[in-house]
């Protein structure tokens, strides 16, 4: 396992739609692994393979919080919605791929979800609170799409422009 490089916003890659996996291989396992550790080492609660610059339909997630809890790692690959309820949710939202800046965004409050997990194998689940909220987020990120698109147009520029000045901050570092 190792580390990967988590791409900042603005990044034409980040609003590109990703590929589905057409096939769950030694190097799919790889990079599950690796953005699993990626992600802890953020740390994050979700990373979706387009922000570490790989276009395939894979994320991975963790929303537990507790100390005393178990991780629970997921891998989704290939994750569609399948369900939505009419009840919505409001979460202050944050990205690895957009540091330190946050919004309340709204979306569905609980989620049908089915995959292909590692093993090959078809898997759903249902979610609900916060694994809602990062499995649609992770998705969205699949589908090229960031959590500031659903901001106002102003908070939404002066948020990229902040980006785009770390990123430059960083090239000279």
């Amino acid at each position: 396992m190792s580390l990967r490089q988590i791409l900042i916003h603005p990044d034409p890659r980040l609003k590109a739609v990703a590929d589905p996996v057409a096939e769950v291989d030694d190097t799919i396992r790889r990079l599950a692994d690796d953005m699993l550790e990626t992600m802890y080492d953020a740390p994050g609660i979700g990373l979706a393979a387009p922000q570490v610059g790989v276009g395939k339909r894979l994320l991975v997630m963790d929303c537990v919080k507790g100390e005393d809890e178990a991780p629970r790692p997921l891998v989704l690959i290939n994750p569609q919605i399948t369900w939505v309820s009419d009840e919505m949710n409001t979460y202050e939202e944050g990205c690895l791929s957009i540091p330190d800046q946050y919004a309340e965004v709204e979306r569905p409050a609980v989620v049908d979800v089915t995959w292909t997990a590692l093993d090959g194998t078809p898997q759903s689940e249902r979610f609900d609170g916060l694994w809602a909220t990062c499995v649609q987020h992770e998705i969205d990120h699949l589908d090229g799409k960031l959590f500031i698109d659903y901001l106002k147009p102003l908070r939404r520029q002066m948020i990229t422009r902040k980006m785009q000045k770390l990123k430059r901050e960083r090239a000279r570092t």
